[in-house]
């Protein structure tokens, strides 16, 4: 296979963050650590450049490197929404290393390895450029997730994920294995033209699905793969926690979606009924076992498995539609995570920053008082949840209406009544916390109430998931007109 100028130009931006990445972990070990910042400003800086270069490629739908790449409107949606995560999170760590006096340079390193990754496998039109973005990506997540080095539970979280994550790589390279053995190639393209000749009554294509989904279940930690998501949401530095709710899992769908429908459509009746219990699973654990969590990390961990099923629900409504209708569906999954992003981001930082005599304040109950205490600070928590919770006019809501009017739509009415309910449920266990913040007195001496520790980074890094929060909430029609334009149909 030969390299063009042409398949060159179209990995700029992968190029770029893999360019950075290098030059990151070159300087670290000749840079003072005084001066070990400067690392998180080129990173900024490589993101700022990704972002123009990406915004050109909004138009247009070519391939390269022989099919195996593909440069659409659907890929720069998420590149876009990977960037703006990746360069709030850079801005979060700023802070948060400081407070947890972790000076690891390598950290932006593998922040960018991790960004290239997710790039790699939301651009794959190939099902082996895809495993390759999920591995660098997965990769560079379980050493970050261990970057706690003196923490055992650190090194536990990164050891559990790194085991669970070979595991269900190994499950996934089998899947694809199996449609190679079905269609005589990778490519998505050829696959989709295969399944089309060749019906959807092979059993290999079945067992092919089953263990698709499995490997893609549990990047998007859903029920029944999500049993790393507690320990390791809960084990590893805030920052990374929040990084890996909000990127890892927008990558993980961006690839999801495009190899189910541009690869696998034509057995969407299929994998729609595997993903309708999946999604009933999901929202079921998700939001009942959160309610009796006392750490609020482990809390919006199972808040995260229960997103992920609200997510599913557009793709099961999609799977069972051609033309609008799937699009539709779609659409309203990519509305939902880049919501889910901005909320999820907000709450994570206000978490990480909450200090209780130097260690983050991790417990429900070190939220007691603070609105008398640290009042911006419960105000800003107190909109992240209500989002969660999905009440208006938040951008919470509007993520799940549209979710819940593609159920409709699609006449799915008891799937949208069924995951009301459990929005309802979930509105106990985010508004506890609203509750402990506002209407119970703190335990102990003042010395040892949990406090903000502020900086202009972190200032805004929550004014910019604030401002998502709510003006996605007033004015969606903007997010969902680039969500509508960037779907992908079912063919």
């Amino acid at each position: 296979m030969s390299i063009s100028l042409q398949d060159l130009l179209a990995i700029l931006p992968e190029l770029i963050v893999i360019g950075a990445a290098c030059l990151v972990l070159a300087l670290d070990p000749i840079l003072e650590t005084a001066k070990k910042d400067l690392l998180a400003w080129l990173t900024l800086g490589a993101l700022a450049m990704c972002i123009g270069v990406t915004s050109s490629q909004m138009t247009g739908h070519t391939y390269a490197f022989s099919n195996m790449v593909i440069l659409d409107a659907y890929a720069a949606f998420w590149k876009l929404l990977l960037y703006l995560v990746t360069g709030l999170t850079v801005l979060l760590s700023l802070a948060y290393l400081k407070a947890e006096r972790l000076r690891i340079g390598e950290y932006y390193g593998f922040i960018l390895l991790a960004l290239a990754g997710m790039m790699v496998m939301v651009s794959g039109a190939d099902l082996l450029t895809i495993y390759l973005g999920t591995e660098l990506m997965s990769l560079s997540l379980y050493v970050m997730a261990g970057l706690k080095r003196t923490e055992a539970r650190s090194l536990e979280a990164s050891a559990k994920y790194f085991v669970l994550g070979a595991f269900s790589s190994g499950i996934l390279l089998y899947g694809i294995s199996l449609l190679y053995g079905l269609a005589g190639s990778t490519s998505l393209s050829v696959i989709a033209e295969a399944i089309t000749m060749q019906g959807t009554s092979n059993p290999i294509l079945s067992l092919a699905l089953v263990l698709l989904a499995v490997g893609f279940g549990f990047k998007l930690a859903v029920v029944p793969f999500h049993m790393w998501t507690p320990d390791v949401y809960q084990g590893s530095p805030t920052s990374v926690t929040a990084f890996m709710a909000v990127a890892s899992k927008a990558a993980s769908f961006g690839a999801f979606l495009r190899v189910f429908v541009e690869g696998l459509g034509a057995a969407s009746a299929d994998w729609s009924v595997l993903f309708t219990i999946i999604c009933l699973a999901t929202l079921a654990l998700g939001n009942l076992v959160a309610i009796v969590q006392t750490s609020i990390k482990r809390m919006l961990a199972y808040s995260s498995i229960a997103h992920a099923g609200y997510a599913l629900i557009g793709v099961v409504v999609a799977g069972g539609h051609r033309g609008d209708g799937a699009g539709g569906g779609f659409a309203s999954v990519l509305l939902y995570i880049a919501i889910y992003s901005f909320m999820t981001l907000g709450a994570f930082a206000l978490i990480g920053m909450l200090r209780k005599e130097g260690q983050e304040s991790e417990n429900i109950e070190d939220y007691a008082g603070l609105a008398k205490r640290e009042p911006l600070a419960a105000f800003f928590m107190l909109v992240f949840l209500v989002s969660l919770a999905g009440i208006p006019p938040t951008a919470g809501f509007i993520g799940k209406f549209y979710i819940f009017m593609a159920a409709v739509n699609g006449g799915m009415t008891w799937l949208a009544v069924v995951a009301v309910v459990f929005a309802a449920i979930s509105a106990f266990y985010y508004l506890r916390i609203v509750m402990v913040m506002y209407m119970r007195e703190p335990e102990g001496t003042v010395a040892s109430q949990s406090r903000l520790e502020t900086s202009p980074a972190l200032s805004f890094v929550l004014a910019c998931a604030l401002a998502g929060v709510v003006l996605l909430g007033l004015f969606p029609n903007g997010l969902w007109s680039l969500a509508t334009h960037a779907a992908p149909l079912l063919k």
